[in-house]
């Protein structure tokens, strides 16, 4: 199940992105971040779980902005980050759980303030859509099943956060021949 509500998720976001000219029609392909989302998503799971019940579209929205400063870090200075082993709790030490979109968008990435209103708003909406998706995808709270999906949410948000970054930063993804 969980498989299917990834597809879904991938499919939905990526069409509301590239609609937007958020990302391009070919996703990047960055070994070295999906390679850091096992250490990422194991480091983000107790702090996106407890936050879920009352807060599910911030659980979900929140590792999109960790893949985005993912993206940056890996663009700017990954002979120094790549080698940290807990990037996630480093970028939500600084200023909390509560505040970490805050402080990617402000220190890691320095966003405009009207940027950071953009993206705040992309961000919402990427994680309202996933959390609508996840709520309608028949899943028994508490499952194993319900579990895997969520995985599935967060990995799919980290990847399209990565995505928006990247391009953001001037990377254009073309399919080669």
């Amino acid at each position: 199940m969980d498989m299917h509500i990834e597809q879904e998720i991938r499919d939905d976001l990526r069409q509301y992105l590239e609609g937007r000219q958020e990302i391009d029609s070919h996703m990047p392909e960055c070994p070295d971040l999906e390679q850091a989302w096992a250490l990422v998503g194991e480091d983000y799971m107790p702090d996106g779980i407890r936050e879920f019940a009352n807060y599910p579209t911030v659980s979900l929205g929140w590792i999109m902005f960790v893949g985005m400063a993912m993206a940056y870090y890996w663009d700017t200075a990954w002979d120094t980050y790549g080698h940290e082993a807990h990037i996630y709790p480093t970028l939500r030490d600084q200023r909390g759980y509560d505040h970490m979109d805050d402080y990617i968008m402000g220190e890691v990435l320095q966003l405009s303030e009207a940027e950071r209103t953009a993206t705040r708003q992309l961000v919402a909406e990427c994680a309202s859509r996933t959390y609508s998706r996840l709520s309608h995808a028949g899943l028994q709270p508490g499952s194993c099943d319900a579990f895997r999906g969520y995985i599935a949410c967060l990995h799919q948000l980290y990847l399209m956060g990565i995505a928006v970054q990247l391009r953001r930063m001037g990377y254009h993804m073309t399919q080669l021949n």
